[in-house]
């Protein structure tokens, strides 16, 4: 038997147990939602961050371990969430794959894994979200990528399966209205890879106006944005790179 349903908004979060996905987490549950976190591996983080937001308001966490390339668990996810809190209110498509794939050595594995995150786990979860979300007005957030506009080398899947979600976003945006809106976020530089090329970054702020690289918390604050404030927007793609697209 489900539970009552929550007297707060719920969120759906992707990827949420560490970098930008656990920083989402955390703002989202400070503007008073109540959320379910999807993680894969990170089991130690995931269980971390659930003790610390329970520690803030009991009962308000729900931790979702799946591998989103395993398609029926993606309806699942959904499922559980609604089974827990008797309601969804905002989808974040966060969990995402970056890997290079410099043309000549590209395979149909690493083709299916970062389409797999990047764009068909997305949509799908959308859909399978979207009679939820109508129910609630919701709201979903697809965390792009400035590179879906711009390649980057040696990237060249990984900048497809994102402009597929560029896509999703504007596509679902009509398809779900006027219940459901439907934006992205394209970040810049946010967070370096764990292994990073020290002179490629700083090659990369040189380009940046803003001269720095943005927060997590800046992404944050734009979700929760665009999930409780920004309620005359759909279909957008808002770029936060410190103006780095307005360089040639």
């Amino acid at each position: 038997m489900p539970e009552p349903q929550s007297a707060r908004p719920v969120a759906l979060i992707t990827g949420a147990a560490r970098r930008l996905g656990a920083t989402i987490a955390r703002t989202l549950h400070a503007g008073g939602y109540d959320l379910a976190l999807h993680y894969r591996d990170s089991a130690t983080e995931m269980e971390a961050l659930a003790a610390e937001l329970e520690a803030r308001r009991g009962g308000s966490v729900l931790t979702l371990q799946a591998d989103l390339a395993e398609f029926d668990r993606i309806p699942e996810l959904v499922a559980r969430t609604v089974g827990r809190y008797g309601r969804l209110d905002a989808l974040v498509n966060n969990a995402s794959t970056f890997t290079p794939t410099p043309l000549g050595t590209a395979t149909p594995a690493q083709w299916d894994a970062l389409f797999t995150s990047n764009a068909r786990a997305p949509f799908f979860l959308a859909q399978a979200a979207a009679p939820h979300l109508k129910a609630s007005r919701g709201a979903i957030v697809n965390l792009a990528d400035i590179y879906a506009e711009r390649p980057l080398r040696d990237h060249t899947i990984y900048c497809m399966a994102k402009a597929a979600l560029v896509m999703a976003t504007r596509s679902l945006a009509l398809e779900l209205a006027p219940e459901v809106r439907v934006n992205a976020i394209a970040p810049g530089a946010i967070l370096w890879p764990d292994q990073g090329d020290a002179a490629k970054q700083q090659a990369i702020l040189a380009r940046t106006p803003l001269g720095r690289t943005g927060t997590p918390e800046e992404i944050a604050e734009a979700v929760r944005w665009l999930l409780q404030d920004a309620t005359y927007t759909t279909g957008q793609i808002i770029r936060l790179d410190g103006g780095r697209m307005l360089e040639t």
